[in-house]
């Protein structure tokens, strides 16, 4: 799992904004939902996922509301889990 987290990390670190972090495997970035909707988790070795979210005050939102993912520029790393 160490090596999937250093990709992922390095991934992340690259990325100008969130946009530009795959949402196609392996990484497989994507929004969660319930009481995480304001969290994003990218694969690590399943199950296990690295969950972070936006790192900006306010959030910068879209037009529906939700999370403009090319605004995000700055991320926290929250933890590293099966949440299934």
């Amino acid at each position: 799992m160490a090596k999937a987290m250093m990709i992922r990390l390095a991934v992340l670190k690259a990325a100008r904004n969130l946009a530009l972090v795959p949402t196609t495997p392996p990484d497989r970035r994507h929004q969660l939902q319930g009481n995480r909707d304001e969290q994003f988790a990218v694969d690590l070795v399943h199950p296990h996922r690295l969950i972070f979210e936006a790192n900006h005050d306010p959030l910068p939102r879209t037009d529906d509301g939700g999370i403009d993912v090319e605004q995000v520029t700055a991320i926290t790393i929250i933890e590293v889990i099966d949440y299934h």
